[in-house]
């Protein structure tokens, strides 16, 4: 498992919490591609940030991702993360999302550093 990419989910997973959003934007490649709901994606770092905003406000600006068990599968400067995502949430109740997930992330190594380029926190069950 590439240990960098676990450390680099885990600080974006703590950026989400606190709200930090400018810095979240440091995870992302500029190209990146967030599936804020089914149907619905957020392209480039200004839309995912904005996308983060509403849904920190959905969330009544409570929300706690983690990070289950994990599986990375790497090809050269890529890798696909296989997680499964767990959010917290004061009004997890009435949420009509899942609030256990089993995520898809893309990395991509630019410049040297992994970058997220495909956040999507559904996974597979936008098949459906």
């Amino acid at each position: 498992m590439n240990t960098e990419i676990k450390m680099l989910i885990a600080a974006a997973d703590k950026a989400i919490k606190e709200e930090r959003f400018d810095d979240l934007m440091d995870f992302y490649t500029d190209d990146a591609v967030l599936v804020v709901r089914p149907g619905l994606e957020a392209k480039g770092k200004e839309a995912i940030k904005e996308a983060f905003i509403k849904i920190a406000a959905y969330f009544k600006n409570s929300v706690v991702p983690t990070q289950g068990k994990m599986l990375m599968i790497e090809a050269g400067d890529t890798v696909l993360v296989l997680s499964q995502t767990l959010l917290d949430a004061d009004n997890k109740e009435t949420s009509e999302y899942s609030m256990d997930r089993r995520a898809t992330y893309v990395y991509r190594k630019v410049d040297g550093k992994w970058l997220c380029a495909i956040d999507n926190s559904y996974g597979t069950t936008l098949l459906d």
